[in-house]
């Protein structure tokens, strides 16, 4: 009898490891990568939305920070910087064969206002392994954009001076300087058959606030960021392909005060809000992120959407690939 229990034990216990163990084995650990430019395979690839954070402020043990990831001809160009993106980065970099997902082969990245839960990860993703870097990063982001960068070369002055007046070899020395511009609206970077525009959105009083406009020849994208109702977005997102929008669920935010109410109603955008946005820019996918619920339950937020918009809609989780 004793050894039957024993037995159980040891089945129970490798069935409950076994998805940890499946997952252990299928992503490789501490990896080094290094490429001189994208691979040839990698350039006939037609353009991915990778999601690597759905989450708010709010400590999430399921979500990352807000972070979407447009790669097209092996290049990765990354919307946000919410906190656990870049670790999300080298999961999806092994789960969907990515190789510019990871960290130090990411080129570029917008943000679309300065609030921390947007920008937690931006340190992780100028300075993981930066003497790896072929270049530093690139940066594009809202005005206070230099004043952070400025922040975090003074935060990571002791790991720099270290490694660079010590033996350790440094491929790039230069990899941890981080190229930025503060943006207006606009195109902020056409190349090739990619251009990637910034629009401004009304995120209550936080001034300056972007979406962006993503166009290559086989998909258009527009990333609203936070915001509230916009016309402007609206006209932006008008018969893309993808809209990645924020939400907050009309029906949880009726539960909550009325000074959580009229400052979300300032800044955010309603679940049956997003859907009127949709129901006039008929875009051919709306993608949900950034979701504020307020106990709500998750999934209600689509049939609260579909109360006006009787298009294709999703509620995405971190690592969806469209």
């Amino acid at each position: 009898m004793k050894l039957f229990i024993i037995i159980l034990a040891v089945i129970a216990l490798l069935g409950c490891g076994s998805a940890g163990s499946k997952f252990s084995l299928e992503l490789p650990s501490a990896r080094v990568e290094t490429r001189t430019g994208p691979g040839a395979d990698e350039l006939l690839e037609k353009t991915r939305v990778v999601i690597l954070g759905t989450g708010t402020p709010i400590p999430d043990a399921y979500r990352a920070g807000p972070g979407i990831a447009v790669v097209h001809k092996g290049e990765t160009y990354l919307f946000d910087a919410g906190a656990g993106t870049v670790r999300n980065a080298t999961v999806a970099r092994y789960r969907y064969d990515i190789p510019s997902l990871y960290p130090t082969q990411i080129c570029c990245a917008f943000i679309t206002h300065m609030h921390s839960d947007h920008t937690l990860d931006l340190m992780e993703l100028g300075y993981t392994m930066w003497w790896r870097r072929r270049e530093g990063l690139k940066l594009w982001g809202p005005a206070g954009m230099g004043e952070m960068v400025a922040g975090m070369k003074a935060t990571m002055l002791p790991d720099t001076r270290i490694r660079s007046s010590g033996t350790q070899p440094l491929p790039n020395a230069a990899g941890n300087q981080i190229d930025f511009v503060e943006i207006e609206e606009g195109v902020l970077l056409h190349k090739d058959d990619l251009t990637i525009t910034a629009f401004p959105v009304n995120h209550g009083d936080i001034k300056p606030a972007f979406g962006f406009k993503v166009v290559t020849p086989d998909k258009s994208v527009v990333i609203s960021g936070d915001t509230a109702f916009s016309e402007r977005l609206i006209e932006e997102a008008r018969g893309v392909d993808i809209l990645v929008h924020e939400v907050i669920s009309v029906t949880g935010l009726e539960k909550t005060t009325a000074f959580w109410q009229s400052y979300h109603n300032k800044a955010h955008t309603t679940s049956v809000d997003v859907g009127r946005v949709a129901m006039q820019a008929k875009p051919g996918l709306l993608v949900l992120y950034h979701g504020l619920y307020y106990g709500t339950p998750e999934e209600d937020v689509i049939s609260e959407v579909r109360r006006v918009f009787d298009g294709p809609v999703v509620l995405a989780n971190d690592l969806d690939v469209f």
